[in-house]
């Protein structure tokens, strides 16, 4: 039987915490479960649920072009800090300095010339981050997009871990 995604999440939160990364991707196709499941995770340890793709295009609407490449990872940090720096010291979310990234697509616009994996990876070092990633996994490489796409992305699974409805270790 499949463990649910929601309990896999919760279960790589404490596996993380021994990573130099504590980075935990879900990986799957869009409508595979993992909004629902970051909101699982989210109301059963009090971490913030960010919205990527709407905060960091807010923040970045008055931005040039040139602007936006340079500011990018400071703005993503900034949004991140400022969601787990309200957090009561008591909670869950807030002793594993954790937060939950949803819908991180802006980070891939080949616009932005960011390498989304590192940017997740940086944000992973001061606190346990978890993100919905839009792929799929074969032959222990995780994807975004498909070949030919100016998107794409292809990464051997190292130095972070993966929740996934298709895998269940």
């Amino acid at each position: 039987m499949t463990e649910p995604l929601a309990n896999q999440v919760i279960r790589k939160i404490g596996e993380a915490r021994e990573l130099y990364h504590r980075l935990i991707l879900v990986v799957g196709p869009a409508g595979s479960g993992k909004t629902e499941a970051l909101r699982e995770v989210s109301v059963s340890t009090s971490a913030p649920l960010i919205n990527v793709n709407l905060e960091l295009s807010r923040r970045m609407l008055d931005l040039t072009e040139h602007q936006r490449t340079l500011q990018a990872p400071k703005l993503l940090s900034e949004i991140v800090g400022k969601a787990t720096g309200d957090l009561p010291a008591a909670t869950l979310a807030a002793q594993a300095g954790l937060v939950l990234l949803d819908n991180i697509e802006i980070l891939f616009d080949v616009h932005l010339k960011q390498d989304p994996l590192r940017l997740l990876q940086r944000l992973s070092r001061n606190k346990t981050v978890v993100a919905a990633w839009n792929g799929t996994i074969v032959d222990g490489h995780m994807t975004y997009a498909v070949p030919d796409h100016p998107e794409y992305r292809r990464y051997p699974i190292r130095d972070f871990l993966v929740a996934s409805p298709e895998v269940t270790t």
